[in-house]
């Protein structure tokens, strides 16, 4: 098994990782590690690779997840019981509680993971298109700042692997609404035929961090195209119309 971690976030205590799709039990093809997507693999099989991606950390940690809905919507997790419950219909977490490790699932879209160095808080965030122009990262930010005392200033953040402005194409309905909620916004495109353009998410999710007063150099990218690395990585656009399924990845981040 083969997962990334933000050595920052480990050397500042925070357990963390991106999966990738090597070293679980379903058929994506054999041997991937599906971590989610229970209409397109067996409650058996991501159970199984969820247990396998969890052992990779030392500690005990209990996982906790939420029903994704593409939303600008943010979970707080309170406690180890609450983590327990994934049914929450959300696109974010936040929580200081130690033994909980906050999941959010891709195959595409962008994982944002943040550690708090002073409070101990830390927060999960998936962030599609509709996530990102809802602007979901401010809001899991808020959040941390309204129930932990958060201070940017003292967050680290890890952006993960995620389709890229190299290939992941939008259309005008998309470029719309990104014009709508930042005028400023023309940079994260390029044009590709008429009412059609490539789309740099890294880089708005980024833009999002500083806005919110993150220093730049507590910011990471992995230089990683989910399009670009199906060897490497799960994507939606490319193997749902190559084999009409594809597995989903797991972003995590806890404390030590």
């Amino acid at each position: 098994m083969k997962i990334l971690i933000s050595r920052v976030l480990e050397e500042k205590g925070f357990a963390n990782g991106f999966s990738t799709r090597f070293g679980g039990v379903s058929a994506f093809p054999e041997n991937s590690l599906n971590l989610a997507g229970y209409d397109e693999d067996s409650a058996e099989n991501i159970a199984e690779n969820r247990r396998r991606f969890l052992s990779v950390f030392e500690d005990d940690f209990q996982l906790a997840s939420c029903w994704q809905i593409h939303s600008a919507d943010v979970r707080h997790v309170k406690d180890l019981a609450d983590s327990k419950d994934g049914d929450h219909k959300m696109d974010a977490l936040v929580s200081d509680v130690k033994g909980v490790l906050l999941g959010v699932k891709t195959a595409d879209c962008v994982p944002v993971l943040l550690g708090d160095t002073k409070t101990g808080a830390f927060a999960a965030i998936h962030a599609g298109w509709r996530g990102t122009v809802q602007s979901i990262v401010l809001n899991a930010i808020e959040k941390m700042r309204t129930i932990y005392g958060t201070n940017p200033q003292n967050l680290i953040a890890a952006i993960g692997p995620a389709a890229t402005c190299r290939n992941y194409e939008i259309g005008q309905d998309v470029i719309d609404e990104f014009n709508k909620s930042f005028p400023k916004s023309a940079h994260l495109f390029t044009p590709t035929k008429e009412n059609h353009a490539l789309i740099d998410l890294h880089t708005a999710n980024k833009e999002q961090l500083l806005t919110a007063q993150i220093p730049e150099e507590n910011i990471s990218i992995a230089p990683l195209c989910t399009m670009e690395r199906t060897d490497l990585f799960f994507s939606y656009r490319i193997e749902k119309k190559l084999y009409g399924k594809t597995g989903r990845l797991m972003s995590v981040i806890g404390r030590r």
